[in-house]
């Protein structure tokens, strides 16, 4: 069996991926992509309407800025496209990707402590041809989302073969051109499952497909309600200054706080609830959420905690509005009969399609390819994945972790995780003793539980400036990156303010 060596390998070529590529450049990694482009999610799990669901210039790599850098506007997933593929072109990266090639096995082929090697059996052009690769260390960019949806389980004759129509996941639907979808959506009675962003964007363009007399309404499932946001404005305020400064950050706790910022963090609590109710009523204002019985039951907050705010699409209440978009709330099981779906209040809906958009697997999909034990070490029993600066497990060797911990600006936190693992790589720093990472990773966990009832998503967007102040300094870079201490405290960070040239 022959195999090839290169000293670092990088699964997926994703945002994470390219960022990893671009960082790592001078070991001349070896990228596998498992699919003929690069883009991850933007390529293969977006929809006609999917858009960004942040600024423009909260979205951009530190020193690659959009060429208009104009916040006014959403930009769309094929946007997005031309500006990765901008990115990978501008700092040649094609050279390291291996397109087609999809890792199917991963395996420690050498497990001395000092230089463990990995070896990575490769499936090319969807062969039967098995290549193997070796690695001295792997990052793991396969990203949280796509390849593993998420699909309900139901009792016997209670799934969808009893269903006369057609199920799909919203993987699947993303997979049809614009023409396709439209022609898949249109005089069907739909049922979308799920009120994230992926649902509300499939409900607003089965509402575009079914305009006119004769069109059918779409029907969303609702099993939890979250907070949407019309725009990033806020009583005529800009959103970041609610959550994304230096001050608003300073309500919130954080990680290894000591015990005078820990008391701080209790009297300045009623502010922290304040600024979620403020928001609150400014989308109860703006939004007919109450009308429709799609009022949270939680705070904003827990939301904004968990990174599951979702933008809405301008046109998703004048399509509720004229019918086109309907709701089923339920808060308990529902299965399939032969017209549609049934429920547990014994109510029925009829369906001539039903899309689940019910969200991935990403962890099923590290299971698959990762050998015992290291796959027993992907979540602590909280569910939660064990990441020392969203970045390292501590139970597996020459390894790291990519995207897999959220935060209000994805490509941001994983492009300063790239840099700080290059340099981890080259020797500038040495990581801690495993129990001080461990501590570190519970300590972080204990803050996410305490933020929100949906911990589990590992989001750290209310200490995100901390979250990388600890990155900065383990870089020995400094930690406060702004001209002046006015703009630190209340300007928004951003990955501008973490560009390699302006490090000390």
């Amino acid at each position: 069996m022959a195999v090839i060596f290169s000293k670092i390998g990088i699964i997926g070529g994703g945002i994470s991926g390219l960022a990893a590529a671009k960082e790592l450049a001078q070991y001349h990694p070896v990228v596998l992509e498992a699919t003929d482009s690069i883009g991850g999610v933007w390529k293969h799990c977006s929809f006609r309407t999917t858009k960004l669901q942040t600024p423009r210039c909260d979205y951009e790599f530190s020193d690659f800025p959009w060429p208009l850098r104009d916040n006014s506007s959403f930009p769309s997933h094929t946007e997005i496209l031309e500006y990765l593929n901008s990115y990978a072109t501008h700092f040649d990266l094609f050279k390291f990707i291996k397109f087609n090639s999809r890792v199917i096995e991963i395996r420690l082929a050498n497990d001395q402590p000092e230089k463990p090697v990995w070896e990575v059996a490769v499936q090319t052009n969807g062969s039967g041809d098995i290549q193997w690769y070796g690695f001295e260390f792997i990052v793991m960019c396969m990203g949280k989302y796509g390849d593993v949806p998420v699909i309900p389980k139901f009792g016997k004759n209670k799934g969808p073969e009893v269903f006369e129509g057609k199920v799909m996941h919203s993987q699947e639907y993303s997979k049809h051109n614009s023409d396709e979808s439209s022609q898949l959506l249109k005089g069907k009675k739909v049922v979308v499952v799920g009120y994230k962003k992926s649902a509300i964007d499939l409900a607003v363009e089965c509402a575009q497909a079914n305009q006119g007399d004769e069109g059918k309404s779409c029907t969303m499932v609702v099993r939890t309600s979250h907070w949407i946001v019309p725009h990033y404005s806020i009583w005529g305020l800009p959103f970041y200054l609610f959550y994304s400064t230096r001050f608003s950050q300073f309500l919130h706790q954080r990680p290894n706080q000591g015990a005078l910022r820990t008391l701080l963090c209790q009297l300045l609590s009623p502010a922290r609830k304040a600024t979620s109710k403020i928001i609150e009523s400014y989308i109860l204002w703006k939004l007919p959420l109450a009308k429709y019985g799609l009022k949270p039951d939680h705070p904003f907050e827990e939301d904004y905690a968990s990174c599951q705010m979702a933008i809405l699409p301008e046109s998703f209440f004048p399509e509720v509005g004229k019918g086109k978009i309907n709701f089923k709330r339920t808060s308990g099981d529902w299965w399939f009969y032969e017209g549609g779906l049934e429920f547990d209040d014994k109510t029925k809906l009829e369906a001539d399609l039903v899309i689940l958009a019910t969200g991935y697997d990403g962890k099923k999909k590290l299971r698959s390819v990762l050998p015992r034990p290291f796959s027993n070490f992907l979540e602590f029993p909280s569910g939660m994945m064990p990441l020392y600066r969203g970045t390292i497990n501590p139970y597996i060797p020459n390894m790291a972790f990519m995207g897999y911990v959220e935060s209000v600006s994805n490509l941001h936190t994983s492009e300063i995780r790239c840099k700080w693992l290059a340099r981890l790589i080259g020797g500038k720093f040495k990581l801690p003793s495993m129990e001080k990472m461990v501590e570190h990773i519970t300590a972080e966990t204990e803050i996410m539980k305490k933020a929100t009832r949906f911990y589990k998503r590992s989001c750290i967007s209310t200490f995100s400036i901390n979250h990388s102040d600890e990155i900065c300094e383990e870089m020995g870079w400094t930690s406060w990156r702004k001209k002046s201490w006015l703009a630190e405290a209340f300007s928004p960070y951003n990955s501008r303010d973490y560009e390699d040239k302006c490090i000390n």
